[in-house]
């Protein structure tokens, strides 16, 4: 065994955990030293961001309520021209993703600290890595600015989160904490929080099935979204990001849909190339084959394994190898253009990973 060797940054956040923890909203604003916050929300949350503007009271700048899937460049701009009208100077983003990325990207124009709620497991809010989608291409960047200041987890607030969702969305998260653990500047405290994360969301995602609004399992879920989504922030992706990011961006499918599915595929091409970390994964699912143990994650807690399910086109693959082979990530295993055709054929059918 080789002696350790590695660096490792930590990054300059606030994190207040705990159920009903959405209270400290008010308190949490002042800590940033700011006085007036943009709400932002997708509008399906409308509602939820209407309750943290009543939180904030005359510390409510407005809301905005346009955040979008993929984060459209268009969006963005308008989001950032609205801050500025309404003298804004932070913004709180309640939601998943897409709400975080709007106001990441608000952040990397204007340098407005962001405080983010998440009510998803989608892990954004935990790095400095931001997205934008212009003339159908999504481009990824990574910048200290767009890092939220703050994280406000409240259970809470996912008790009400579709069951569908849920598990999409947990999934998502575990895909950051797989990749991170074969990531090229991978160290040994990202592989413990990746360890940690998988396991709290595979064991909470068969209890919120059950029981929606069981508040230890909504807890379980989003203390592991925070390890995942921190070792996300922390080390490089890999082909599964890749793939998501093409079939996201490009094909404009479903964010944390293509993640569940394509998961246990890529985890399967990197397998042999990375044996070490897909042991960890294995171990954190309490399965013996770590793809086989997420195709099945998925399947039975009864989320989409198949890209034809949502909305990919058979006859985009080929466009969409092309696209995922063209500028391809670092991997354990050689990006190989008709291996990746081959992997998006079983993804696109719902074939179990070979």
């Amino acid at each position: 065994m080789k002696p350790l060797a590695f660096v490792y940054t930590s990054q300059p956040q606030r994190v207040v955990f705990g159920a009903g923890s959405l209270a400290h909203l008010a308190r949490e604003i002042d800590a940033l030293g700011a006085r007036r916050a943009l709400v932002l929300c997708t509008p399906e949350q409308r509602a939820q961001a209407e309750r943290v503007a009543e939180l904030l009271g005359a510390q409510a700048a407005g809301i905005f309520d346009r955040a979008a899937m993929h984060v459209p460049i268009e969006t963005a701009r308008e989001a950032r021209e609205i801050a500025r009208e309404l003298d804004a100077d932070c913004a709180a983003a309640i939601g998943g993703g897409s709400t975080t990325g709007l106001g990441k990207a608000i952040a990397l124009d204007s340098g407005l600290p962001i405080l983010a709620i998440p009510t998803t497991y989608a892990g954004s809010e935990m790095t400095p890595i931001y997205g934008l989608t212009e003339a159908g291409l999504k481009k990824t960047g990574k910048d200290p600015r767009v890092l939220p200041r703050t994280v406000i987890y409240d259970p809470e607030l996912s008790r009400s989160l579709p069951v569908g969702l849920s598990v999409t969305s947990g999934i998502n998260a575990i895909a950051h904490a797989a990749e991170g653990l074969y990531a090229q500047d991978s160290n040994p405290v990202m592989d413990l929080m990746a360890e940690e994360g998988i396991a709290a969301i595979a064991r909470a995602l068969p209890a919120i099935r059950r029981q929606p609004e069981d508040i230890e399992a909504r807890s379980d879920a989003l203390y592991g979204a925070w390890l995942c989504g921190s070792v996300l922030g922390n080390v490089g992706m890999a082909l599964h990001h890749k793939l998501c990011h093409t079939l996201g961006g490009s094909f404009n499918l479903p964010h944390a849909e293509v993640h569940t599915v394509v998961l246990p595929h890529a985890i399967a091409y990197n397998a042999a190339a990375a044996p070490r970390a897909i042991e960890r994964i294995a171990r954190a699912l309490g399965r013996k084959n770590a793809a086989q143990g997420l195709f099945e994650l998925a399947r039975d807690n009864g989320a989409p394994v198949a890209l034809k399910d949502i909305g990919m086109k058979h006859s985009d693959l080929d466009r969409a190898a092309d696209i995922a082979a063209a500028n391809p990530y670092w991997n354990p295993r050689p990006v190989e253009r008709e291996a990746i055709r081959a992997l998006l054929q079983r993804a696109f059918d719902g074939e179990p990973p070979a």
